[in-house]
C-alpha cells in the first residue's frame, strides 16, 4: 500500500485517464469500488473535480487551429472582461495567470486568419482587453 493518500492516488489515475471505470480506478489505486465511488462523491461535491473532459490532438482534426492567447485586462474592467471572454463560444478555456500576461486563453479556429478575426471583431473588442498576444499550438508533445 502506497504512502500517497487515498484521495491523491484516485487523482491521479483520474487524471491520467478520465474515462476509467471505479473499478479500474480502485485497482490502480489500490482501494475498494465504494472507497472510489465515495471520494469521487465528494470531490465533485467540494468542486475538486469540476468536469471531465477529452485531450484532443489539434494536428488530428481538418480544418482547426489552437492558439494560446495572452491576454492584457485594465484592472478596473478585470471582472467584466472576464466575464465576457467567458461568454465568447470561440475560446475553449480561460485562466488568470501570474505570468506575462494576466489571462491566458485557449481560443479554436478554423485557421490563422479566423483567429485572426477571433482576436480583433471579439476579444479586442471587449471594454477593458488592453492586448491579445496568440501562441499558435504547433504538435501535442504529451
Amino acid at each position: 500500500m502506497s504512502t500517497q493518500g487515498t484521495q491523491d492516488r484516485i487523482l491521479e489515475v483520474l487524471e491520467e485517464d478520465a474515462q476509467a471505470s471505479y473499478a479500474d480506478i480502485a485497482d490502480r489505486a489500490d482501494v475498494s469500488k465504494p472507497t472510489v465511488r465515495k471520494y469521487i462523491k465528494q470531490l465533485e461535491e467540494e468542486g475538486v473535480i469540476i468536469g471531465y473532459s477529452a485531450d484532443i490532438d489539434p494536428k488530428k482534426l481538418s480544418s482547426q487551429t489552437i492558439a494560446l492567447v495572452g491576454i492584457d485586462v485594465a484592472s478596473e474592467r478585470y471582472v467584466e472582461a472576464t466575464n465576457a471572454l467567458k461568454a465568447l463560444a470561440k475560446v475553449e478555456a480561460l485562466y488568470s495567470s501570474s505570468g506575462d500576461h494576466m489571462l491566458m486563453a485557449e481560443v479554436r479556429a478554423e485557421d490563422g486568419d479566423s483567429l485572426g478575426e477571433i482576436i480583433s471583431g471579439e476579444i479586442l473588442e471587449i471594454d477593458g482587453v488592453t492586448a491579445a498576444h496568440p501562441s499558435f499550438l504547433q504538435e501535442r508533445l504529451k
